[in-house]
């Protein structure tokens, strides 16, 4: 975490070094770190320069580590101020390209051209969220893979709540219901409905992406950037009903819950039924045949004691089930 404050790993190794022992020398810096003496002095000399180590009273050729709550306090200062000075930079800089619009609606509405630009783009909106990401992941096109989206990692990792809304025929995908549930597990909320209108990803309430082209195209053509505005308030309000409006995924991985009549196998298949999936497809996700989700099927009905899979979604509702 240290190289965040412009440590390099043979600094860090050195520093902690140094910090459990009363003093060292290049050499004895060169045997513990598996380099040469050449390299531990331009170590030392790094570490010195950047006040994390001073020479030794008492030996010119010993090196002491500086108390790290005071030297590593005063780098985590200087980075501080570096940090506000970057963002008011930042503001400056908006403010330029603000103003070198030709328009209003060029001010809140920025068009990105190209798949590359738009994965690109995608990732830093990731990279920038704060403290909330909006989602709709459509059936027939991933901006990034599941396997490739570091940056859905680090966001989650740093306090981002991600809400992700997924199309029906998205769940058709070999190995998502997998990554689905780690998602699940990091705390993700999934929700499922049967069709979406568009693609949409939504940061922070503050700035959205949507496609440039129609909802069935590839990304080839771009999309568009809306930020403060109508556009971004429509963009929110419409992931919002559809968003309330969506069956929940979560249980789907988590099983059972306390108090309820159904296994956690038969809560898994009535609430994959219930976004919509076919037997066959609810089948094939869990390694089961068409005929057992079927038997699990009717021995719901039986103990919710009615007749059609329409009143079981009805009865599971009433009864806790999901």
């Amino acid at each position: 975490m240290l190289s965040v404050l412009g440590l390099d790993e043979a600094e860090l190794a050195a520093y902690r070094m140094l910090v459990t022992g009363p003093s060292g020398t290049a050499m004895e810096v060169s045997g513990a770190l598996g380099v040469s003496v050449g390299k531990a002095t331009r170590v030392i000399a790094s570490l010195e320069a950047k006040g994390l180590v001073a020479r030794s009273g008492t030996a010119i050729d010993h090196v002491v580590a500086s108390p790290p709550d005071i030297a590593l306090g005063a780098l985590i200062v200087e980075h501080q101020e570096g940090i506000r000075q970057a963002e008011l930079e930042m503001r400056a800089l908006r403010e330029r390209y603000l103003a070198a619009s030709s328009s209003r609606a060029e001010q809140v509405v920025d068009v990105v051209r190209g798949r590359e630009a738009v994965r690109q783009r995608f990732n830093q909106l990731q990279r920038g969220a704060r403290r909330e990401v909006l989602e709709f992941v459509k059936g027939d096109v991933v901006a990034v893979s599941v396997d490739e989206n570091v940056e859905e990692e680090q966001a989650i990792s740093r306090g981002v709540v991600y809400r992700f809304l997924l199309e029906r025929q998205t769940l058709e995908r070999p190995g998502l219901m997998a990554a689905l549930s780690e998602s699940i597990r990091d705390g993700v909320e999934l929700r499922v409905t049967r069709e979406l209108p568009i693609r949409l990803i939504v940061v922070d309430r503050e700035i959205a992406m949507i496609p440039l082209a129609g909802a069935t195209d590839d990304q080839s053509g771009g999309a568009l950037l809306l930020r403060a505005g109508g556009l971004l308030d429509l963009a929110v309000s419409l992931f919002e009903v559809k968003w309330r409006d969506a069956t929940r995924l979560d249980a789907v991985v988590d099983g059972a819950v306390e108090g309820s009549e159904l296994s956690a196998r038969e809560r898994q298949i009535l609430l994959m039924l219930n976004a919509g999936l076919t037997d066959r497809t609810v089948a094939t996700r869990l390694g089961l045949s068409a005929r057992t989700v079927q038997r699990y099927v009717a021995d719901m009905m039986e103990r919710a004691e009615i007749d059609t899979r329409l009143q079981l979604g009805v009865q599971a509702t009433r009864r806790g089930w999901i």
